[in-house]
């Protein structure tokens, strides 16, 4: 499978890279990286470890600059913008480390950042909301310690969708998860869908690639390697030579 030119039509289209470079003391993270990521889908991204895929989320970001290329979001070039900025915009991210405050009770880690964006009568409300998409319904004062991996992997979600962001990018959302906590991690995702949120992910579960039958991207050595659905990458030869038959 090669690299996909095919182009979609502009407003299907939320986030765009074009030819994104990052270099590292001579390493090429990124070697002239083209992604197209269409509005309200599902989008993984795969690949073998040092393809690129978190160096491509914090360009996305705005964590790190490119040496060269350009990002667009809705149809904006944010590449020179800080992250503050893109947040505005409505770019959200859930790194995999854990980013919750494990001292604090369920609702106080989401008031934090509901503050921002609603009045103070309204963020109990919001809250409850945001718990019933995320599987914590009646957890409210629960301290955050208490609650396993996944529950607090699925606060952490929470906590960036709090700012309603309209692209939502997922760094290894399932990284610890039992296989239950797993399942249910894609089935949040896939509403978040409905909900008009665009989502990316970055994972190594290939189960759980699978549970989200999406759009997959396969980097290798920094550039777009395959594209297509989880099926045909699944079965794709060359991928499954540079992924070492982790599919």
């Amino acid at each position: 499978m090669k690299q996909s030119n095919v182009l979609c039509e502009p407003n299907a289209v939320i986030l765009e890279a074009h030819g994104l470079v990052r270099v590292y003391g001579g390493i090429r993270a990124l070697d002239g990286l083209d992604l197209q990521i269409k509005r309200d889908e599902i989008h993984c991204i795969i690949g073998p470890n040092g393809a690129g895929k978190s160096t491509f989320f914090k360009m996305l970001m705005g964590i790190e600059k490119p040496t060269s290329g350009n990002v667009l979001f809705n149809g904006k070039d944010v590449t020179k913008l800080p992250t503050y900025a893109r947040a505005r915009l409505g770019l959200a991210i859930k790194f995999q480390a854990m980013q919750v405050f494990q001292e604090l009770s369920v609702f106080q880690n989401l008031f934090i950042p509901l503050r921002r964006h609603y009045k103070p009568k309204n963020i109990p409300d919001e809250a409850k909301n945001l718990l019933a998409q995320l599987h914590l319904e009646g957890l409210e004062e629960t301290i955050v310690g208490d609650l396993s991996h996944g529950q607090q992997q699925w606060l952490a979600i929470g906590m960036s969708l709090a700012a309603e962001p309209k692209l939502l990018l997922l760094d290894e959302p399932a990284a610890g998860m039992s296989h239950d906590e797993t399942r249910l991690t894609a089935s949040i995702i896939q509403k978040l869908k409905s909900k008009g949120v665009t989502v990316v992910v970055i994972e190594h579960d290939m189960a759980f690639i699978r549970d989200l039958n999406a759009t997959t991207s396969v980097l290798h050595y920094g550039q777009l390697f395959a594209q297509g659905s989880f099926s045909e990458i699944e079965q794709n030869d060359e991928v499954r030579r540079i992924y070492m038959g982790t599919l």
